[in-house]
């Protein structure tokens, strides 16, 4: 049987507002759920282990991407992270939508698996912007900024291999044109007649 959800992914440098996009989108949008990626690095503030990520150590990544549980997997800024292959084509099956916040990398692989996927990228407005965001969030050394502006400035580069792109200047607008995207998706045919079959089916569109 055909997958009747969506999935949608959205990728972004350090910094750029990605995960306070997903997480907005999240609480205005219930039909929409995240997968919870793995990951070999800390818990940051007052992340959870099951909810932000599953936190796990490297030996044990390892070890599952030895045995295929993983739809993704990328090492970013020296940590590992995944997808969990088993969770997202069982939503995809019961008809949930689902997005993932992961990297370009982990997009890109996600899209030959799913090439139905919609892939968006969010853009900072600025280098400088970029880099007063990272400052302001307190997390990070000056090494490890500079190390995640050089890393942006490759990432960056793979916008063009995405559906969508979102410059995240004003977040409330960046939040409308993420929202507009997802609706956007669920209103195609090929998207309506996954989620919608008996009513194609009634209508004689089979």
């Amino acid at each position: 049987m055909q997958p009747s959800g969506n999935l949608f992914v959205v990728a972004a440098p350090s910094g750029t507002g990605k995960s306070s996009l997903v997480k907005a989108l999240l609480e205005l949008d219930s039909h929409l759920c995240v997968s919870v990626s793995h990951t070999t690095r800390s818990p940051r503030g007052q992340e959870q282990s099951g909810r932000e990520y599953h936190f796990v150590d490297e030996p044990t990544f390892r070890a599952m991407i030895d045995r295929g549980e993983f739809v993704e997997w990328a090492q970013v800024h020296g940590r590992l992270y995944g997808t969990s292959r088993g969770a997202i084509e069982q939503a995809l099956k019961d008809g949930q939508d689902i997005v993932l916040e992961i990297d370009w990398q982990g997009a890109l692989q996600i899209r030959r698996l799913f090439p139905e996927a919609v892939l968006v990228f969010i853009l900072p407005p600025s280098w400088d912007e970029l880099r007063q965001r990272l400052e302001r969030r307190g997390e990070d050394g000056a090494a490890v900024i500079a190390q995640r502006m050089a890393n942006a400035r490759v990432e960056v580069t793979q916008a063009r291999n995405f559906d969508f792109v979102i410059i995240n200047a004003l977040f409330e607008t960046a939040l409308f044109d993420l929202k507009t995207i997802v609706h956007s998706h669920r209103l195609k045919y090929a998207a309506q007649r996954r989620s919608r079959a008996a009513v194609f089916t009634a209508l004689g569109l089979d």
